[in-house]
């Protein structure tokens, strides 16, 4: 009886440490738009809909982020990001959503909106694995206004397969993700894309309090003796081979 009390709790130690190693999963979905009018269309269903949908659901943090006001795109893109515990959870919330009366209720404007008024242009849809230096996404609060406040979506793309996980090392056992934490950068994620339209590639969201901060912290970073040692190692060299940068603050109805 002993063996098998010792036997079941070192099962259950070994499961119980699987599940804490066990990292999020996340997806970016960005709706390219027309202008302010589907801007709003989308505001709607967003705040009244697919937000408490999702709460229902079992997802209690989602950010709805749209791009500053000296960014060209504004009023032609929302970016939501959700989180993840699984890819399987993708296709269940499918299902719940389908089974949702009062999100096919309230949402029944957009969800069934002809085909001459279409709410949006195109869905883009991403998934990413969290890196293994950075497993679970982290919110920082801030007392700034949400309209002042700068959330930095980042894309590194690859050249080479080979390239690209070299930039992950980087991150990783590199020390990028623990310089980035010692700068106060409030990162909510860092991941690894692994579906996408652009592949391989990497991105992660950090966070600041308004636009001064980010500048600060940029500033910070390029002139750490840390970043200037790592970025000069040879095995990190030419790892990226594009940068796409999105410059954010959370719509008022983001749950951050």
């Amino acid at each position: 009886m002993k063996s098998l009390l010792l036997a079941i709790t070192v099962f259950l130690v070994f499961v119980q440490g699987t599940m804490a190693k066990k990292g999020d999963f996340y997806q970016i979905q960005i709706y390219h738009l027309t202008g302010i009018g589907q801007e709003q269309t989308m505001d709607k269903y967003l705040k009244d809909a697919y937000l408490p949908a999702l709460h229902r659901s079992g997802i209690k943090t989602v950010g709805v982020f749209k791009p500053i006001p000296s960014d060209t795109t504004g009023g032609k893109r929302i970016t939501l990001w959700i989180p993840l515990s699984s890819p399987n959870q993708l296709d269940k919330l499918q299902q719940q959503l389908a089974n949702d009366v009062a999100y096919q209720s309230v949402g029944a404007e957009f969800l069934k909106a002809p085909f001459d008024q279409p709410p949006f242009k195109r869905i883009e849809s991403i998934l990413l694995k969290a890196f293994p230096d950075a497993s679970h996404f982290r919110v920082t609060k801030f007392s700034t206004k949400p309209s002042e406040r700068i959330y930095e979506l980042r894309s590194y793309e690859g050249p080479s397969e080979y390239l690209f996980r070299q930039k992950v090392k980087m991150f990783n056992e590199g020390g990028e993700i623990k310089l980035f934490k010692s700068l106060q950068f409030n990162a909510l994620f860092y991941g690894e894309v692994i579906s996408g339209s652009a592949m391989p590639n990497l991105m992660y969201l950090t966070t600041h309090e308004n636009m001064a901060a980010h500048d600060a912290h940029w500033e910070a970073f390029k002139n750490a003796p840390e970043w200037k040692k790592l970025s000069a190692l040879e095995e990190y060299k030419h790892t990226v081979s594009k940068i796409n940068i999105m410059l954010l603050y959370p719509a008022d109805y983001s749950d951050f």
